[in-house]
């Protein structure tokens, strides 16, 4: 029945806000937008038109994930997005930013924002790997992304940034495409159960 399964959806938002020191995770929404744009204001030197957010909102739904404090304020975001290679199924799920304002860091919310993203680009786009650009001189981003979400330096991107700075082009892959159930070449075959 419809309200035993509200009821059951409201115990999870529930849970998963009641702990971490009251920050729950959870998707964005569009009266969210202003505020993601303005933790990204405040926190990172890469900023990006209101229209950019309502873009990946629209576009990727699922991507969009907030950190909202038990005041009900937004105080950080991961905007995340599917891009397209050269043809059909070759997606792979990019994070286009992510900041937690400088008074709610030190407590896992970059990590807890970045592994709700990859959850949704692996369950819900099946995407095979994520990528993401960052500051080679950003040194605590890039222990997040190495040490803590296992991302690896893919390529190394020349003047990537408008002041001129080169970014690493990282990327963390996913479950294997055998392991979903898809075409993939020369696992070991299961038998078949009983």
């Amino acid at each position: 029945d419809e309200r035993s399964g509200r009821r059951h959806w409201t115990g999870l938002v529930e849970e998963a806000c009641s702990s971490r020191a009251m920050v729950c995770i959870r998707t964005a929404t569009c009266e969210d937008l202003l505020h993601m744009q303005q933790a990204n204001l405040k926190s990172l030197p890469e900023n990006y038109q209101f229209k950019y957010y309502l873009y990946h909102l629209l576009s990727w739904p699922q991507l969009l994930q907030v950190a909202e404090d038990a005041s009900g304020r937004i105080v950080g975001y991961v905007l995340a997005k599917m891009e397209e290679e050269t043809g059909p199924g070759e997606s792979h799920g990019h994070i286009t930013s992510l900041a937690v304002n400088r008074t709610s860091r030190k407590v896992g919310l970059a990590t807890r924002l970045m592994m709700s993203a990859h959850d949704s680009m692996d369950e819900v786009f099946q995407a095979p790997f994520v990528s993401l650009h960052v500051r080679v001189t950003n040194k605590a981003a890039i222990h997040l992304y190495k040490n803590i979400l296992r991302y690896d330096v893919h390529d190394v991107e020349e003047k990537y940034y408008a002041d001129g700075e080169n970014a690493y082009d990282m990327r963390k892959h996913f479950r294997k495409k055998k392991e979903r159930g898809g075409a993939g070449g020369g696992g070991e075959k299961r038998p078949a159960p009983g």
